[in-house]
């Protein structure tokens, strides 16, 4: 393994499946068994999702809505993901644990970086849900900021397609796949990978960022293998 330690951030929309809004049970149990062969394998594992499966708080300010309650309705929409993915891990025997940067204890534990730790090396998958717990952030900030407060390895970005390219491939039928970039020429390219707080966060304190499609199946294992996988951002 070229990783043991891996925070997966994972986009909202990809939990959708091809419906595009609320939650694919396929896809859940495709992705918990992703996970779950890695977990066997002795790799501890965080996962952050967004929530744009359920709601976007900057959807919601482009039509009137205020900024702040917008992202707080966000950030509740990333914690509905976090316990619906914990339970599909729950569901082939794993152990998963959903943790919030707010308060509500009913639902999620607050999150606290060393009970997080000590969770992840009893080899729970830890779910971390709520973003930052602050307006105005997204969860590929939130993605970055756990990961380096929980010193993992490197950020894996599950996306719908196969790596960070010189244009969206969706649109552009010359676009072209990089395999490895440096912070520096992503910068300089003006390559779109994260926000930009996400990505300075990762930059300045060498935290790799691999950007691979999640939903071949066994990608997972093949990044965390360290195979040619998608494309990694590193110094």
């Amino acid at each position: 393994m070229k990783y043991s330690s891996i925070l997966l951030k994972l986009s909202g929309e990809s939990l959708a499946g091809k419906a595009g809004r609320g939650l694919d049970s396929a896809v859940l149990e495709n992705y918990a068994q992703e996970i779950e062969l890695l977990v066997r394998a002795g790799v501890r594992i965080a996962v952050v999702t967004g929530g744009g499966n359920i709601f976007r708080g900057l959807q919601g300010a482009g039509k009137g809505m205020d900024r702040v309650q917008g992202d707080k309705m966000g950030m509740l929409a990333t914690t509905i993901n976090s316990i619906a993915l914990a339970g599909a891990l729950r569901d082939r025997g794993l152990k998963a644990r959903v943790y919030s940067a707010t308060l509500m204890p009913a639902v999620a534990h607050y999150y606290r970086r060393d009970e997080v730790l000590e969770e992840m090396q009893n080899g729970t998958v830890v779910l971390l849900s709520g973003g930052t717990g602050n307006p105005f952030f997204t969860t590929d900030s939130a993605a970055a900021l756990r990961a380096v407060e929980l010193g993992v390895e490197a950020v894996l970005k599950g996306t719908r397609v196969d790596g960070v390219y010189s244009a969206d491939p969706e649109k552009d039928p010359h676009a072209v796949r990089y395999d490895v970039l440096s912070f520096d020429q992503v910068l300089q390219k003006n390559l779109q990978v994260m926000d930009m707080t996400a990505f300075t966060l990762c930059r300045e304190n060498n935290m790799p960022i691999v950007v691979f499609n999640m939903n071949v199946p066994g990608n997972l294992g093949r990044v965390v293998d360290g195979q040619d996988i998608g494309t990694i951002i590193k110094q």
